[in-house]
């Protein structure tokens, strides 16, 4: 492959060096015999012994830099970075841009290239330094910016992102709203686990007042309230994610529990747990309902409440909370058979995942609020919400 594009590079610098040959000789009385300029067979010697560093160098300099060539340059310092060789694309694009007499259109071009070139490098100061730079060129700016986002995230500096993402938003009016809402979200998370309480308000409150259906942000503030002990506040932003996406009701329900219990409301609580499965029949919440009934009625009246739910919404998931309340009250041969049932229904369960993306498929045991798959905010979903939205 290195040879093919060296081959690729002899070529743009033969023929250039034959046009210029030509057009000279056409100003002549007598054309001369053309000859090959000695850096070209110096060159082709140091691509024949395999020192290809050598060679770009040579071909680099001997190819002049106009609106002819420089798309050349631009072609070949891409192929060299999809290779692997960014030393090699670095060199390429820093020559396009030392060219004093390159046109701004292209130096433009080359700096992005470049950018490019330090970003596969994961040389992100300087990538950052160059896009910053594009944002003020019109044709480039979009794309600077996104990819100024895409450092960002990865660098984990939250407050640029969320600066990046208004002035893209602002340039192409394609709506960041959502995006954004989690880069406030991880701002709140970092002041959560440092305790600051009262930056991590700020933050969500940021989040929801761009974003009002933005479930992490109900999440992190029923956590905040909770830790201050408003078990109340801490309800009420739970129950919001009813409205804001049910499909996320399993990551609440649990949270929900614990604050009815610590405000003495769980009747209450299976009121509402009644309603909730009506409107919105998740297995999480199935189970919550059924623990509570199992508590008060026992384990046959909870098993009855769960076979009831698994007759209208089929699922291995519903199928194995009802042979865990069920085995309880049988005995002998029957009990020996449920328990493999339940011994192989848990096995299967294990080894599938509990989250899925619904953008690329990825999944796993663990909700990624941005994706590590295709990298798409807000994409992964608990997979119990998807089979039974499909049941």
């Amino acid at each position: 492959m290195k040879v093919l594009i060296l081959l690729f590079y002899l070529s743009s610098v033969g023929g250039a060096w034959l046009l210029g040959t030509r057009t000279r000789d056409q100003d002549e009385e007598e054309p001369r015999k053309p000859k090959l300029p000695r850096d070209y067979l110096t060159g082709l010697n140091f691509l024949l012994n395999d020192e290809t560093d050598k060679a770009v160098d040579i071909f680099i300099k001997m190819l002049e830099v106009d609106s002819d060539t420089v798309e050349t340059h631009l072609a070949v310092g891409k192929l060299f970075r999809r290779r692997g060789e960014v030393d090699r694309a670095i060199r390429i694009h820093q020559n396009l841009i030392a060219r004093p007499q390159l046109e701004s259109i292209h130096r433009e071009q080359a700096m992005f290239e470049l950018g490019q070139d330090y970003l596969s490098a994961g040389v992100f100061d300087r990538a950052e330094r160059i896009f910053t730079e594009l944002t003020t060129d019109k044709t480039h700016s979009p794309k600077a910016l996104l990819t100024l986002i895409d450092i960002y995230q990865q660098e984990k500096s939250w407050q640029k992102a969320i600066d990046a993402a208004v002035k893209y938003q602002t340039i192409t009016k394609n709506n960041m709203y959502s995006v954004i809402s989690h880069y406030y979200c991880e701002l709140a998370e970092q002041a959560f686990n440092k305790n600051e309480l009262h930056q991590a308000d700020n933050y969500l409150e940021n989040a929801l007042a761009i974003n009002k259906n933005c479930v992490r942000a109900s999440l992190l503030f029923a956590k905040v309230r909770m830790r201050q002990g408003d078990y109340q506040s801490a309800s009420r932003h739970l129950k919001k994610i009813r409205d804001q996406n049910p499909s996320y009701l399993s990551e609440s329900i649990d949270l929900l529990a614990q604050c009815y219990e610590k405000l003495n409301l769980e009747e209450e609580l299976v009121v509402y747990l009644k309603d909730l499965v009506e409107e919105h029949p998740r297995v999480p919440v199935v189970l919550i309902l059924a623990e509570r009934i199992r508590k008060w009625k026992g384990d046959k009246v909870a098993a009855n409440f769960v076979v009831e739910y698994v007759r209208r919404y089929p699922s291995l998931r519903g199928l194995y909370l009802f042979v865990n309340l069920y085995i309880s009250s049988v005995e002998g041969r029957a009990k020996e058979d449920l328990h493999i049932l339940q011994n192989l229904m848990k096995k299967v369960l294990s080894n599938k995942p509990d989250y899925q993306c619904t953008s690329c498929g990825f999944s796993g045991k663990t909700l990624h609020w941005q994706c590590p798959g295709c990298r798409q905010w807000n994409t992964i979903q608990p997979i119990h919400s998807l089979e039974e939205r499909t049941a």
